[in-house]
């Protein structure tokens, strides 16, 4: 594959550095080993470095030969997941209960080697700004960059970002323009009924009995509610209830996700799941609080930066291997927070190995590093290119 030789040059450093990272995982807002490399790297490299931005997230900033006047954002995620590694490698986790089971050693490590060649070469006219940003699993981490000025202190004309994808084969690299990723809430239902002893139901009004009732009246809201050609989905992912098998607990909770491309379709989700919630309170007497918060938006692919990254993957691998009629992902990402503020592209490089992301027995590869990098660095010697401005 016609990667850039010079980031070919550094593929050993490269894994080098994404092993570490690895063996080290770091969950969302709590990236300080994670930043501090990458700050340190950045430096080495003669490369103007912000940090704190969104808490752990850093910046840096690199102008081509002539300044010119547009500006260029590439985004990688840094956190890992709060879950176990289950593989026997020997840069696996050191961390019990954190593993960089998405990958995110892995695009930071991309943006690395991007931002060393882009360094070294400086081809390109414009300016480049390098973001990593701290947790993207859910917590936040992009709207906490965008809060804390990321904009504003490093203005972006158009953004980029990439994920791994196993699901792909290595050396394929896929984009599709418009809602290419859901947008996501989180929603927490506490339920505060009464308690008794297990042989007493008749005492208690059960926490437990009332969730199930729940949790099976929330799943008919996609199926009677949403539009059967807008898709969405409802996943109760947690149930927490109870200590003892002799005690019906006086609390249970519920935690969950919901998806889907429209907004309005999970504002409805939202309205439904609060007006389900009030009924079984009245129902069963009892009081029922459901949390359910807006986390990600829907990821939006513009039309000219989706034929940036397609033009761009066809000289990185092979022609062939560039898919562009893939179909929208029910996953989400909190780079589309990002893309609301600057038009952008978000696409995914394929690599071997069949085992999905999130999975305690994911493992990257990492011959895709250079892959990634070349993609980035082609994007802005294309976008940005030399003696434009001279």
């Amino acid at each position: 594959m016609p990667t850039i030789d010079r980031i070919q040059g550094y593929a050993d450093e490269l894994t080098a550095i994404r092993r570490d990272l690895h063996a080290h995982p770091e969950i969302g807002f709590e990236e300080v080993r994670t930043s501090g490399i990458v700050a340190e790297k950045l430096a080495q490299w003669g490369i103007e470095v912000h940090r704190g931005l969104g808490g752990t997230g850093v910046v840096g900033v690199i102008k081509g030969r002539a300044s010119g006047g547009k500006r260029i954002g590439l985004r990688a995620d840094m956190d890992a997941l709060p879950m176990a590694e289950n593989t026997n490698l020997k840069w696996r986790s050191t961390i019990p209960g954190r593993f960089h089971g998405c990958g995110h050693d892995g695009h930071t490590t991309m943006l690395l080697g991007t931002a060393r060649y882009l360094a070294e070469t400086r081809n390109f006219d414009g300016t480049v700004h390098f973001i990593f940003q701290p947790a993207e699993e859910g917590l936040g981490g992009a709207r906490a960059m965008i809060k804390d000025g990321l904009f504003e202190k490093f203005p972006c004309d158009e953004i980029y970002g990439l994920h791994n994808a196993p699901e792909l084969e290595l050396g394929e690299i896929a984009i599709l323009t418009g809602p290419a990723m859901a947008g996501a809430d989180f929603f927490d239902i506490r339920i505060h009924g009464n308690g008794a002893h297990g042989a007493m139901p008749e005492r208690s009004k059960d926490a437990v009995v009332i969730a199930m009732t729940l949790g099976q009246a929330i799943q008919t809201i996609v199926s009677r509610n949403v539009n059967p050609l807008q898709s969405a989905v409802l996943s109760i992912t947690q149930i927490h209830a109870g200590t003892a098998y002799n005690v019906i607990p006086a609390e249970a909770h519920l935690c969950g996700t919901v998806r889907a491309f429209a907004d309005e379709t999970r504002a409805l989700i939202r309205e439904r799941m609060r007006a389900i919630c009030a009924g079984m309170a009245s129902a069963f007497q009892v009081e029922i609080d459901a949390d359910i918060r807006d986390t990600f938006g829907v990821l939006v692919n513009q039309v000219e930066q989706s034929r940036v990254v397609e033009d761009v993957a066809r000289t990185v691998v092979d022609p062939a291997k560039v898919i562009t009629r893939t179909r929208p992902k029910m996953g989400s990402e909190d780079f589309a927070d990002m893309m609301q503020v600057a038009p952008g592209a978000y696409f995914w490089v394929g690599h071997d190995g069949s085992v999905p992301v999130h999975n305690p027995a994911y493992v990257l590869d990492d011959k895709i590093l250079p892959i990634g990098a070349s993609m980035f660095a082609r994007i802005i010697e294309t976008r940005l290119p030399a003696g434009s401005h001279a």
